[in-house]
C-alpha cells in the first residue's frame, strides 16, 4: 500500500484517555459538585471562609493550584497524526503525548548525549574531539541545544543569562501590575469603591481577604514561569540526566506521577477507613472486635513486604498479558493505577484507629444519646451527628497521608518496587541519580531538583492541613 505523505496539522490528533486519567476526570466532577453544595450550605461556607482569611493557607492553597495545573495538564492525552494515507485515512504515532508535552515541546525534545551541569553549554566529562585537521583533542564537547545560540562565543553565557533574566523580570513585573489592577478593579466593583481606594484598601490589608499574600504568591509563580520561558528554553537549567533529557522537563513531568499517587491512593483509602471506623467506635461488641481483629493484623505486617509482593504479582500479571497494552505509557498507566490501590488497601489502618476512638467518645454525647431515646435510627445518627463531628479528622489525615505518599513514592521507586521504570517520576529520578553521587565530580542536580519539588509539595500541602484542621474542627473554630 502506498503512503502519500501530506502536510499534517499539530492538531490532527486521536484522543488516548488512560485508567488514571478517568478517575483524575471523575475526581474534578465531585470537587465542582462539592463546591457547589458548599456555596448552598452556611455550615460548609463559614469553614472555608476562615481558611480563606489565613495568610498561609492562601498561600499554599495558590502553590498547589499550581502544582494541580500542571498535572491536569499532564492529564489531557492523545496521539498526533503522523502519515495520511493513499486512501485518505490517517495514521497515528504510537507514543501517547499529554498537552503539557506539547506545551514544553523544546524541553522533550532537545536531549543531550549525556550529563551536563545546569545552565551548561559543554559536557560535563570530557571525551576525544578530533579536530578538523584530523588529530585528536580530549576536551569537554560543546553541547547541541544547550546554549546553542550563543555559536562560537560560549564565554558570552553569563552576559546571556543576565539580560535574559532582566526581561523575564520586567515582563513578570508588567504582567503584575496588571494582575494586581484587575483584582482591585474586581474588589473595588464589589465595594463600590475606586481603583485607587480599592489599592490602598488591599496595601493596608483591609478586609478578610489577605489580598497582599495572594498577590505576593502569584508574584513569585509568575516570575518563576517567565524565568522558565526565556532561560529553560535556550539552557538546560536543571541540567541534564545519564541520557541527555532535560531534568527541568523531567521533574515537571513528575508532579502528575507524585499528584495521582497522593489524591486516588487516598481516594481507596477513605471508604474502609471511614465505614470501618465509625462502625467499629459507634456499634462496639463483636462489630468492633472483627474490625480491630482485622485491622491489627494487617497492621502487624511489614508494610513494605506486602506492598513489594503485590507490586511484583502485578507486574508478572502485566508481563504476561503484553498484548493487551497498545503503548508503554498505557502499560506503565496501569501499573500506576494498581501501586495505588495496593497504597490504599494498607494505609487506611491509621485513620481507622482514630476514627473508632474518636467514634466511641461521641457514642457517649448527650446529643446521641437523646437522639437514640426518640428512636432515631442508627444510620442517620451516624451520618448527621457522628460524621459531621468526625470530618476534621478525616481532612487532616487526608491531606498527611498525601504527602507521606507522596514520599512513599520515592522511597518505593528508590527500591525499584514503585511505578514503572518507563513512567517518570521523583522516585525514579532519584533511584537514577543514586549511583551518580558516589563519582567523580558528583551529579548532584537531579536528586537535589526532585528534592526541591517534593519540599514544596509536601510543605505547602501540610500547611493548607493545618489551616483546614483549625477551620472544619468544631472545637478550635469556636475557642
Amino acid at each position: 500500500m502506498n503512503i502519500v505523505e501530506t502536510g499534517l496539522s499539530w492538531w490532527q490528533v486521536k484522543p488516548d484517555v488512560l485508567w488514571t486519567d478517568w478517575l483524575i476526570y471523575a475526581l474534578l466532577i465531585v470537587v465542582a459538585v462539592f463546591i457547589n453544595h458548599a456555596r448552598q450550605h452556611e455550615h460548609l461556607r463559614a469553614p472555608w471562609r476562615l481558611i480563606l482569611r489565613r495568610r498561609l493557607a492562601m498561600s499554599s492553597c495558590i502553590i498547589l493550584l499550581a502544582f494541580a495545573t500542571v498535572g491536569l495538564l499532564d492529564s489531557v492525552h492523545f496521539r498526533q497524526a503522523v502519515e495520511q494515507r493513499s486512501d485518505g485515512t490517517i495514521r497515528y504515532g504510537n507514543e501517547s503525548i499529554s498537552l503539557f508535552d506539547q506545551i514544553v515541546l523544546p524541553l522533550k525534545k532537545y536531549t543531550e548525549k549525556t550529563y551536563s551541569a545546569p545552565f551548561a553549554v559543554q559536557l560535563y566529562s570530557k571525551e576525544n574531539i578530533e579536530m578538523d585537521d584530523g588529530s585528536m583533542r580530549r576536551d569537554y564537547p560543546r553541547l547541541k541545544y544547550g546554549g546553542a545560540h550563543l555559536a562560537d562565543k560560549p564565554s558570552a553565557r553569563y552576559e546571556d543569562i543576565k539580560s535574559r533574566v532582566i526581561t523575564a523580570l520586567w515582563k513578570a513585573g508588567v504582567l503584575i501590575v496588571a494582575i494586581t489592577i484587575i483584582l482591585a478593579l474586581w474588589r473595588g466593583a464589589k465595594r463600590s469603591q475606586g481603583l485607587a481606594c480599592s489599592l490602598r484598601s488591599m496595601w493596608l490589608g483591609h478586609g478578610d481577604i489577605p489580598w497582599k499574600t495572594i498577590i505576593a504568591t502569584l508574584a513569585f509563580i509568575i516570575i518563576l514561569i517567565s524565568l522558565s520561558l526565556h532561560l529553560a528554553t535556550v539552557y538546560h537549567i536543571f541540567g541534564t540526566d545519564k541520557v541527555g533529557q532535560d531534568v527541568f522537563y523531567l521533574t515537571l513531568k513528575s508532579i502528575r506521577t507524585g499528584l495521582v499517587i497522593g489524591t486516588l491512593t487516598t481516594l481507596v483509602m477513605l471508604p474502609f477507613a471511614i465505614m470501618l471506623g465509625i462502625m467499629a467506635g459507634y456499634y462496639r461488641g463483636w462489630i468492633d472486635d472483627v474490625i480491630q481483629y482485622i485491622y491489627t493484623t494487617l497492621s502487624s505486617i511489614p508494610s513494605v513486604l506486602l506492598i513489594v509482593a503485590a507490586v511484583l504479582m502485578i507486574q508478572v500479571i502485566i508481563d504476561n498479558n503484553p498484548d493487551v497494552f497498545s503503548t508503554l505509557q498505557q502499560r506503565a498507566d496501569v501499573k500506576l493505577l494498581a501501586l495505588c490501590f495496593i497504597l490504599g488497601i494498607t494505609s487506611w489502618t491509621g485513620l481507622c484507629r482514630l476514627l473508632r476512638g474518636e467514634s466511641l467518645k461521641l457514642r457517649e454525647a448527650d446529643y446521641i444519646q437523646a437522639a437514640q431515646s426518640f428512636g432515631v435510627s442508627n444510620l442517620k445518627i451516624i451520618t448527621r451527628h457522628i460524621l459531621p463531628n468526625v470530618m476534621h479528622i478525616v481532612l487532616i489525615l487526608v491531606v498527611i497521608d498525601f504527602s507521606g505518599l507522596v514520599l512513599a513514592e520515592a522511597v518505593l521507586s528508590y527500591v525499584g518496587v514503585g511505578v514503572d521504570p518507563s513512567m517518570i517520576s521523583w522516585g525514579n529520578m532519584i533511584n537514577g541519580a543514586r549511583l551518580e553521587m558516589a563519582r567523580e565530580p558528583i551529579v548532584w542536580w537531579s536528586l537535589m531538583a526532585a528534592f526541591v519539588f517534593m519540599l514544596m509539595l509536601v510543605l505547602t500541602a501540610n500547611l493548607f492541613a493545618d489551616a483546614v484542621r483549625d477551620a472544619f474542627d468544631p472545637r478550635l473554630r469556636n475557642s
